[in-house]
C-alpha cells in the first residue's frame, strides 16, 4: 500500500518562525485538545515550583535544612529557569520542535522522578536545578499549543492566555498543598507532580504539534556569552535570595558575589554589542520603547510581591498555616482567571497601555485596604484586597507580553531570544528584587517598632504587671517555681510585643507598596503622554498593517 504524501502548507500556513509550528487550519474539535492540553502543560510547569515554594518550612523540616539552606531550592529552580531560554530558543530553531519537546519533557519527568529518591541537601539543590531548566520549555509549549487551538485572528489571545496560566500555579499550589501533606509525607508533592508530568507526556505524544522550519542559528560565540551570562545570573539570583535572610553586610561572600555578577554580566553584554549576530541583541534591547517596557515590567513585578510576600507574611505571623488560608488563595485564583479573560474579552490593539496603568491602580487600591491589619486580622480579611491584586496581576501580564511580543516581530525574527531572555529576566529577577526589597523593609521597619513598644515597657506600669501575672497564670498548670513562672510570663510578653512590631512593620509594608504603586501609575500616565504627543501608533497596530501590507503583496503575487 503507498504511503499518502506529506501535507503540504499552504502559504499562510507556514511557520512564523523557524522553531515555531506551522499553523494549519485545524477542525474545530481537534483545536479543542489544543487548548486542553496548552493549559495542562501551564498548570505542570508553574505547578513545579509553586509546590516547592510554598511549602519550604516543610521541606525544611524534612530534609534538616536551615532556613538559608531551603531557600536555595528555589534559587537553585530560578538559575537554570531563568537562563535556559538563552539557548533554548535556538536549539529549537536549529534542530526542531519536536526534537525539543521530547527531550525537555523527559528531562523534566527524569527530575521529577529523581526528586522521590534524593534525601540530602546537595542532591536536592541539583535535581531543582535539572527541573528548572526542564521547566524553562513549558512556558514555550503552553504559548504555542494555545495558539494552535485558536484560529488565525485570535492568535494574541493564546499569548495572553498562555502567559497567565503558569501565574496561577502560587496561589493554587498553596490551596492543594494541605491536602497533599495531609499524611506528613513531603513525597506526596513529588508524586503529584510527577502524575502532572506524565499526563503531560502523554498529551503531547497524542497530540503534537504541527512541524515546524530549521535553520542554522547556532554559533561559537553563542556559547561564551551564556559562559560568562550564566554564572553571573547564578550569582545575583542567589544574594538576592539569601540577603534578607543571612543580612547583606553580615556575609563576605554576598559582596565577592554581587561584585563577580557585575563583572560577569557587563563583559557578556560589551561581547554582545560587538558581535555582528548577536544572542542578545544589546542595541535593539536599549532602545527607548523596550527599555521602557522592561522597566515597568520589571516595577510592576516589584508591586506584586505584596501578593506573594506581604499578606502571605503577615499571616504567617498570626500563626495561619497553608490549610487556614485555601479558601483565600481560592478566591485569589478566582479573580486571577477573571483578570485574564477581562484582558482578553477587551483587548484594544489600539490602546494596550491603558490596562496597564488600570492594573497598577488596582494593585495600590489592594495595598491600602491590607495596611490597616491588626492582631485580629485573618484570611477573610484579605478577600477583597488579594483579589484585588490577583485580578491586576494577569491583567498586566497579558497586555505587556502582547506589546513585547508585538515589538519583537515588527524588529525582525532574530530579536526573538533578546526579547524572551530579557522579559523572563525581568519578572523573575524582579520577583527576587520585590521580595528582597519588602523583606529587608519589613526587618528594619520591625526592628524600629519593636524598639518603640519596648520603650514603653516597665513593670511599674500597672498593664504590663497585670499582662506579665496573665501569662505566668497560663503557665501554672506545669511551672510550680514562681520565679520561673513570672520569668515565663515576660516572655510570653516580649512574644507578643515581637508579633505587635512584625505586624505594624507588615502595615509599612503595604503603605510603601501603595505609595510606589501610585508613582508607578503617574510614570504610565506620563508614558501615555508622551506616546501621543509623539502620535506614535500601537505596535500591535503597527504590525497589523505590516502583516496586512505582506498579504496583500502575496496575493498580488
Amino acid at each position: 500500500m503507498d504511503e499518502s504524501p506529506p501535507y503540504q502548507f499552504k502559504p499562510h500556513e507556514r511557520p512564523t518562525l523557524p522553531g515555531s509550528p506551522a499553523n494549519p487550519d485545524h477542525p474545530t474539535r481537534r483545536r479543542l485538545f489544543y487548548l486542553l492540553i496548552g493549559a495542562l502543560i501551564g498548570v505542570t510547569g508553574g505547578l513545579g515550583n509553586a509546590l516547592v515554594a510554598v511549602n519550604l518550612s516543610f521541606a525544611q523540616g524534612t530534609l534538616g535544612l536551615d532556613s538559608d539552606e531551603s531557600v536555595l531550592l528555589t534559587a537553585a529552580y530560578l538559575m537554570t529557569n531563568t537562563t535556559a531560554n538563552l539557548l533554548m530558543v535556538k536549539y529549537r530553531q536549529q534542530f526542531g520542535l519536536q526534537s525539543f519537546v521530547r527531550y525537555m519533557l523527559a528531562i523534566y519527568a527524569a527530575a521529577t522522578v529523581l526528586h522521590l529518591f534524593v534525601h540530602d541537601f546537595s542532591s536536592s539543590v541539583m535535581v531543582r536545578a535539572a527541573s528548572g531548566f526542564s521547566a524553562s520549555a513549558l512556558s514555550t509549549l503552553t504559548i504555542l499549543y494555545l495558539m494552535q487551538g485558536l484560529p488565525a485572528a485570535r492568535r494574541l489571545a493564546g499569548v495572553m492566555i498562555g502567559i497567565s496560566i503558569p501565574q496561577l500555579a502560587t496561589p493554587l499550589a498553596r490551596a492543594l498543598s494541605p491536602h497533599l501533606l495531609v499524611s506528613g509525607d513531603w513525597h506526596m508533592v513529588y508524586w503529584f507532580e510527577l502524575g502532572l508530568v506524565l499526563a503531560t507526556l502523554a498529551a503531547v505524544m497524542a497530540l503534537p504539534l504541527p512541524p515546524s522550519e530549521r535553520s542554522e542559528v547556532f554559533e561559537r560565540g553563542d556559547f561564551l556569552t551564556f559562559a560568562l551570562l550564566a554564572p553571573g545570573l547564578w550569582l545575583l539570583i542567589a544574594v538576592l535570595s539569601e540577603g534578607r535572610i543571612q543580612w547583606w553586610t553580615e556575609r563576605a561572600w554576598m559582596g565577592w558575589a554581587s561584585a563577580a555578577s557585575l563583572v560577569l554580566v557587563t563583559t557578556a553584554l560589551m561581547f554582545e554589542h560587538r558581535r555582528a549576530n548577536p544572542l542578545i541583541n544589546t542595541r535593539w534591547l536599549g532602545t527607548r520603547e523596550m527599555a521602557r517596557l522592561m522597566l515597568v515590567a520589571a516595577a510592576v513585578r516589584v508591586l506584586l510581591s505584596e501578593q506573594a510576600f506581604g499578606s502571605v507574611g503577615l499571616l504567617t505571623v498570626l500563626g495561619m498555616l497553608n490549610d487556614q488560608m485555601v479558601t483565600l488563595n481560592l478566591i485569589i485564583v478566582a479573580a486571577s482567571v477573571a483578570g485574564m479573560l477581562v484582558a482578553v474579552i477587551t483587548f484594544n490593539p489600539a490602546d494596550v497601555t491603558r490596562p496597564i496603568a488600570i492594573a497598577v491602580l488596582i494593585i495600590a487600591i489592594g495595598a491600602f485596604l491590607d495596611a490597616d491589619a491588626t492582631n485580629l486580622t485573618r484570611p477573610s480579611s484579605f478577600y477583597l484586597s488579594q483579589a484585588l491584586i490577583g485580578f491586576a496581576s494577569l491583567l498586566f501580564m497579558a497586555q505587556a507580553m502582547v506589546i513585547g511580543i508585538s515589538r519583537t516581530l515588527l524588529a525582525g525574527p532574530r530579536h526573538l531570544v533578546s526579547f524572551v531572555v530579557l522579559f523572563g529576566l525581568s519578572q523573575s529577577i524582579g520577583g527576587l528584587i520585590g521580595s528582597a526589597l519588602l523583606g529587608t523593609f519589613q526587618t528594619v521597619r520591625e526592628k524600629f517598632h519593636s524598639h518603640e513598644l519596648v520603650q514603653s515597657i516597665v513593670m511599674t506600669d500597672p498593664i504590663v504587671a497585670a499582662r506579665v501575672r496573665a501569662g505566668s497564670g497560663a503557665v501554672g498548670g506545669v511551672i510550680g517555681d514562681p520565679a520561673l513562672r513570672g520569668a515565663e510570663g515576660a516572655a510570653l510578653l516580649a512574644q507578643q510585643v515581637a508579633r505587635e512590631a512584625n505586624i505594624l512593620a507588615y502595615n509599612d509594608v503595604f503603605l510603601l507598596v501603595g505609595i510606589l504603586s501610585l508613582l508607578v501609575l503617574l510614570w504610565g500616565l506620563l508614558i501615555r503622554r508622551g506616546i501621543r504627543l509623539r502620535g506614535e501608533d500601537s505596535p500591535i497596530i503597527l504590525l497589523q498593517r505590516r502583516l496586512q501590507a505582506a498579504s496583500g503583496g502575496a496575493a498580488k503575487t
